[in-house]
């Protein structure tokens, strides 16, 4: 069997990530059975260990971006390569999902004992008033720096707060209880691809660029954030792979770049999404071919309906890997055309 260096460059990146998390695993056993009420010693030994984890798989997501756009390059649309994305995102997903899980584990227990900046207003990892409109805004900011330095040129933002069921005609202001960070890596991510769409689209019509919109509800249960933008919209067959790891509509980031890449690892709506059912929510987009794009989140308003979603390890789990693809066929619109006989 001949290994290519494309190949040899993918089982590198492969081994770095396994050694990482074998590597961390091995730090927290170190701890097992040790009580922290003995003295601070065990204490702040663990904090740094976690520090030291957290910094670790930093860079975890780049370098098994990087890997899967390796492997892209030999990917075919074959029945077999078809069954074989699918275990990837199967497998990414859970992967991902548990990452999310442990990194808020980590980071709520170091803002919570250790000398970890903190916010005034956060009970460690936690927001109990989030403001949903300030973290938009951040993220917008950021994004229209990064689209600045890319196209010379970004968009404007109008951002609106819409409360039906408020009793108090006044109050605007939207909050729930949250992780921050989590809230504007999703807007973050939306922002940048509605930005890049918009100029993209618009750059040799002499009309000017048309404003990316963001409106925040608050229903009942649930609080709706909807990003607007017209960028010329997405076609209804592309749709159903945006959310999949091994595709992206940019061009992949040079290695050689300094900047920050605007867009191009295919990693930033499938993540994005992982957050937002993280606490029960959920990540979607509407288009339409040739105007713009709407990209909806869907958050719980109340702690009690926002629990974890975490993967399950089991028996049934494990057959996803082996079970090939269901034969498409008219009935499933999602799927046809995804096998050929």
């Amino acid at each position: 069997m001949t290994i290519t260096k494309r190949s040899m460059r993918v089982l590198n990146r492969r081994v770095l990530v396994h050694f990482r998390y074998e590597q961390s695993f091995h730090d927290i056993l170190q701890f097992t059975g040790k009580d922290s009420s003995v003295g601070e010693d065990v204490l702040n030994k663990f904090n740094e260990t976690l520090d030291q984890m957290r910094n670790r798989h930093s860079t975890v997501v780049e370098t098994m971006a990087e890997g899967i756009l390796e492997m892209k390059k030999d990917y075919k649309d074959s029945a077999e390569d078809v069954h074989t994305a699918s275990c990837i995102q199967y497998f990414l997903d859970r992967l991902y999902a548990n990452r999310i899980g442990i990194a808020v584990l980590a980071k709520h227990h170091l803002m919570l004992f250790a000398k970890m900046q903190k916010d005034e207003h956060c009970i460690g990892a936690i927001d109990p008033e989030c403001d949903i409109k300030s973290i938009a805004e951040d993220a917008y900011e950021n994004a229209r720096f990064l689209c600045d330095q890319y196209y010379m040129t970004s968009p404007d933002c109008e951002f609106e707060c819409h409360l039906p069921f408020s009793k108090s005609s006044k109050e605007k202001k939207i909050t729930l209880t949250y992780i921050p960070s989590h809230l504007y890596h999703m807007i973050f991510e939306l922002m940048k691809n509605a930005l890049r769409a918009v100029v993209e689209h618009h750059q040799h019509h002499n009309s000017g660029l048309p404003p990316v919109k963001v409106l925040i509800c608050q229903g009942h249960k649930d609080i709706t954030i909807k990003i607007s933008d017209q960028g010329g919209g997405i076609r209804r067959s592309h749709l159903v792979h945006l959310f999949n790891y091994m595709y992206s509509t940019a061009p992949r980031p040079d290695d050689s770049q300094t900047m920050t890449p605007l867009a191009g690892y295919g990693y930033g709506l499938p993540l994005s999404k992982l957050y937002a059912r993280y606490f029960n929510g959920d990540l979607w987009l509407n288009s339409i071919d040739g105007f713009g794009t709407d990209a909806m989140i869907c958050l719980k308003l109340f702690p009690k309906d926002a629990s974890e979603l975490l993967p399950i390890f089991n028996r049934t789990a494990s057959l996803k890997y082996t079970q090939s693809e269901q034969v498409a066929d008219w009935s499933d619109p999602g799927n046809s055309g995804s096998e050929k006989r």
